[in-house]
Order: structure tokens, then sequence, then C-alpha cells
């Protein structure tokens, strides 16, 4: 067994950055378990839960506005006191621990639900625990890792994104494959099964987090790192000025991925809200969310996400050679090449078996859209500002689900025709489109890693 990774000690000036072993990184990143367990939780369960308390499909988008609202108004925000924090645990420890007691609690709660209000408010705080803990995460390894182990770093990640919502997706099926009713549900009609899945979420978001903080703690800050941060404390207003200042210094080739990050989250995001209420209808001629097809639904729509998340955990590890080779740019634009085409294909699939085949290109997508970008980003910026640019970057992935969010219930019906299969049409059409953006992004500070 390696030393404990406490005894490490370093600057965080890459060029003195020790290496980690691959026990490490994986210790280092298996927070992302329980955080990405989390939002698989939502991601599969969120829709139906609103269906079963009552909630009408066009008004789906503006009932999953919390994440990008609360993402796009925490993050940046979180990510410039990250920079400018010193506390005796590091600079983003305490983030994490305080958005991952704060998630636990939300998830214990969210199936118990009574009405459709208390859910959607209960997923405003989940998410905004959620924004807590995930940029300051991402800033982590950056800050942790020498520059030639940051794409294996961030690729890391995504297979632990892949793998946490492969169990997240798959833990209702499990659980009605070991005995539990699938019928079995409370007075609002959510199920047994979906309350026990959102327990398992809570303790694994907090016990992950805990285990990579204490098993890969930060490195101590530089004697003048130290003294810089001294001279400019930790205030509301100094934070305020340094995501300004960024926003307004940011890199050029970071601007362009602005776009290709609108169309891939757009239509992600879309995707996810959509994908029960359309494989209802593609499958069992369905829009009503209290029949008992529609459960069926929701549990293939667990396994197929499972399978694609399933996909993505192995797609990121093969990524990282991928994308040494042929630059992060490529290999990403690749990739939603290949969702694209699947959530073209969806809508006209009436077997559930021909499905698993379309979850191939999705699972390749999502496992791109975890880690690559964030593979072109970190060349882009001065390291001393991760925070605050990995809090910014997040803007264009919250802006795009908020766009997505206000103008699907506006064209859902009139244009769409009041039918979800339509949505991922849409949705297909537009990773496209990201794939032809992200080709146009221009070189970053120091070598072509996009």
């Amino acid at each position: 067994m390696n030393a404990p990774a406490k005894a490490i000690t370093g600057s965080i000036d890459g060029s003195r950055k020790p290496r980690l072993s691959l026990a490490r990184l994986i210790e280092m990143n298996l927070g992302f378990l329980g955080l990405q367990f989390s939002f698989g939780l939502q991601q599969a369960n969120m829709a139906p839960i609103y269906g079963y308390l009552g909630a009408d499909e066009a008004s789906l988008p503006l009932l999953w506005l919390a994440g990008p609202v609360t993402g796009l108004l925490i993050q940046p925000l979180i990510g410039a006191m990250s920079d400018r924090t010193t506390s005796r645990l590091g600079r983003r420890t305490p983030y994490f621990l305080v958005g991952a007691v704060l998630c636990s609690l939300c998830l214990f709660a969210m199936p118990y639900s009574p009405a459709l209000w208390v859910a959607a408010s209960l997923l405003w705080i989940l998410d905004a625990a959620n924004n807590v803990t995930m940029e300051p995460y991402r800033a982590y390894v950056g800050d942790r890792l020498a520059p030639e182990q940051r794409a294996t770093g961030f690729l890391t990640q995504s297979a632990f994104t892949g793998l946490a919502q492969t169990l997240s997706y798959l833990a209702p099926s499990l659980l009605v494959w070991i005995g539990f009713s699938k019928d079995a549900v409370d007075a609002n009609g959510i199920p047994d099964i979906t309350r026990i899945a959102f327990v398992i979420g809570a303790v694994l978001s907090l016990t992950t987090i805990l285990w990579s903080v204490v098993r890969v703690p930060e490195l101590p800050l530089p004697a003048g790192e130290r003294a810089r941060l001294a001279a400019e404390p930790l205030t509301l207003a100094a934070a305020l000025a340094d995501l300004r200042t960024a926003l307004v210094e940011m890199p050029r080739p970071m601007r362009q991925l602005a776009l290709a990050m609108l169309c891939q989250w757009y239509a992600m995001f879309a995707y996810w809200q959509f994908i029960t209420f359309a494989l209802a209808r593609s499958l069992h001629g369905t829009a009503d969310a209290k029949s008992a097809a529609f459960r069926d639904t929701a549990l293939t729509v667990g396994q197929l996400g499972a399978f694609y998340n399933a996909i993505a955990f192995v797609a990121a590890i093969a990524l990282v050679p991928v994308a040494r080779a042929y630059g992060a740019k490529r290999a990403h634009a690749a990739c939603l090449l290949a969702s694209g085409a699947a959530m073209l294909a969806i809508p006209a699939i009436g077997h559930e078996a021909r499905l698993f085949v379309a979850m191939l290109g999705i699972g390749i997508g999502w496992a791109s859209m975890m880690g690559n970008p964030y593979v072109m980003l970190i060349d882009m910026i001065p390291p001393e500002r991760n925070g605050v640019y990995m809090g910014i970057f997040n803007m264009f992935i919250v802006i795009p689900m908020m766009v997505e969010s206000l103008t699907i219930p506006l064209i859902y019906r009139p244009l769409l025709g009041g039918d979800a299969r339509h949505v991922l049409l849409l949705a297909g059409a537009l990773m496209i489109a990201g794939a032809a953006a992200t080709m146009r992004v221009g070189r970053a500070r120091s070598s072509d890693v996009g």
C-alpha cells in the first residue's frame, strides 16, 4: 500500500507537484462517485417524480430550473472564493464538506415530497449544495496534479461519472430484481424503490467525498501564494472583483467554447427531461404518468441510463490515449457526433433491445462531455485562477440549461406538436451542431490539447 497521502508535500506550482499513482488518482476522484450518483438520481427520477405529483409535460423544463440557476449564481462565486480561501483544511475542502452534508440531507427528504412544490423546492437546495461541491472539486484536480497528469485526472472524473450514474440509474431495477415491488407506492404515487435509491445516494454522497479529502488532501500553498492571499484576504467584494476581472480577461479560446457548450448542454438537458415521456409513447403508446406502463417505462429508462453510463465509464478510460494522440478537440467533436446520431434515431425505435444500441452513442458523448472540455480548458487558464475560471466555465453549462428550460415550454406544443419524441430530434440536431462548433475552437495557451 502507498504511504498516506497526507505525507506528500509540495506546492501548487505545476513544476513541483508530485506525480500521483493510479491508486491515488482514483482515491482523489472517489468523491465524484457520490456527487454524480446524486446527479444521476435527479436525471433518472425527477421527471417521473414530477409526473407522479401531477406536473404537466410542457412545464417540466421550468421545474428543472433549479440546477442551472443555482449553478449560474453559485459556482462562479464559490470558485472565486475558493481561490482566496486559506483555511486549515485547504482552499477547496471546506466547500466539499458543506456541500456534501447539504446534499445528503436533501436526498433523504426528496422522495418523501407530499406535493409538487415541495419536490421543486428541495431540488433547488439539492442543486445549490451540489454546485457548492462541484466547482471546487474540479479546481482541486487542477491544483493537485502536474500538467502531464491533468488529462488523466479529469477523464478519471469522467469515468467515475459514468460508474456512479450507471449505479444510480440501475438502482430501482436492482431493487426490483432482489424482491421489492415496482408497484408499491405511497399516497402520492412515488414508488418505494425510488425512496430507497435516494437514501443510498445520501449515504454515498457524504462518505465518498470524506474519503477523498482524507486520503488525498490538498497540497500546502507555497510561501509566495500565502503572502499574496494574506495581503488580499477573502471578502465577498474581493471575490466579486476577481470574478469581474476574470470575465473581462477571459482567454479567447475559452470564449469560443461557449457556442459548442450551448448546443451540447441544451441537447443533453432536454434529453434527460423528456426521454421517459418519449419512450412511454414509442414503446407503450401512452402519455399517462399515472399508468403502470409509465412506471414500466421509468424502469426501462433507468436500465438504458445505466447502460449508457457504463459505456461512458469505459469510454472515458479509452478517451485518455485518444485525446493525447488526436487532441481533446477532435476527440470531443467525434463523440458529440455519435451522441447526436443516437438522439435522432431513438424516436423511431419501438423495441427496448434496439434502444441499447442507441445508448452506445449517448454514452460515448456523455463521457466526452464530462472530461474533454475540461482538458481543453485547463490549458487555457492561469493556474492561480483555476477556481474562478472553473466557476465561469460552469456558466457555459447552466446558461444553455436555462435557455432550454425557458424556451421548450414556449415551443413544445406550437412547434414540437406536444410530443416528447420531437424534443429528442431537436436535441440530436443540436448535438451535431455542437460538434461543428467544437472544431472551430482555437488553440490553447501552451499546447494543442484542443
